[in-house]
């Protein structure tokens, strides 16, 4: 799918009332999803089978008022399944308490089978973790937090 026909989904997104379209083009999906009024739409490449790709700048936000203002969430960038570990029977990536450094790897989430790497957003400890794990998460749920 070329960049032109992306931009074209992209602006239809804007000028409609949808929130959410979802295309497929031979072996690529883009999804367009908008979260809310008047936020411009974003698109989501999700490349073949066999690829990996980092989101981690997507899956950085603020956290909300409620929390420590140096605390950073990081969310799920894609709807998949989530994976606290590397491979089944290991140990997982971090726990609450852990020092992480900015790009260690805290979460997989598997999407349409490509595994997308959960990387720190900055350095910190690790103060909030999901429950979740070899379950489904959607994006946007909070995943965990760094102060």
């Amino acid at each position: 799918m070329d960049l032109s026909k992306i931009k074209t989904l992209i602006d239809f997104v804007g000028r409609s009332n949808i929130t959410e379209l979802t295309v497929t083009e031979k072996d690529v999906t883009v999804r367009i999803f908008r979260t809310s009024q008047g936020q411009e739409p974003a698109a989501q490449p999700t490349q073949k089978a066999g690829s990996t790709t980092n989101f981690a700048h997507d899956a950085v936000s603020h956290a909300s008022s409620s929390v420590e203002k140096t605390s950073y969430a990081v969310k799920a960038p894609v709807f998949g399944v989530l994976h606290r570990t590397p491979a089944p029977g290991e140990p997982p990536f971090v726990a609450i308490g852990d020092e992480v450094e900015e790009g260690q790897t805290l979460f997989i989430v598997e999407a349409m089978k490509v595994f997308n790497t959960i990387a720190a957003p900055r350095s910190g400890r690790i103060t909030h973790l999901t429950e979740i794990d070899d379950g489904e998460v959607e994006t946007g749920d909070l995943l965990a937090e760094i102060a």
